[in-house]
């Protein structure tokens, strides 16, 4: 994939902020900003489509944690860690949670591109990896 040209990114940094109602991707905006595009086409329309789809998948990303657990998690667990990486983040974050044997016990929490791992299974393999 070519590499995004300054001034695309400039531009498709201001529409994601565009985009932004409370620090979460707002639908309504996006919406907006795609029909104004549509009325107004940039320069070079398809590479700023892309570089604006992948930024605000990011995004949306940021906003959701995914958290893998070997056992059975309470909802108050879930919200606990939600709340904390809200706090952390800066942003409202929704916990999914879902189950992986894999794990032999403890979690897997991923937000965007970040990964916590405080499972049993990930320590084993950074002991592994250590030796």
């Amino acid at each position: 994939m070519a590499a995004v040209p300054a001034k695309i990114r400039a531009f498709v940094k201001q529409l994601v902020q565009l985009s932004l109602v409370d620090g979460r991707v707002s639908s309504e905006q996006v919406a907006g900003i795609l029909e104004y595009l549509e009325k107004n086409p940039p320069a070079r329309p398809v590479a700023v489509l892309q570089a604006y789809h992948r930024a605000i998948a990011t995004e949306i990303a940021k906003g959701e944690a995914r958290i893998e657990h070997a056992g059975s998690v309470t909802p108050e667990a879930l919200s606990a860690i939600a709340a904390a990486l809200g706090q952390r983040y800066g942003r409202p974050v929704a916990a999914q949670a879902s189950a992986n044997p894999t794990l032999l016990a403890g979690l897997r929490v991923r937000i965007g591109d970040d990964v916590y791992e405080s499972s049993v299974a990930g320590q084993l393999a950074a002991l592994s990896a250590a030796s």
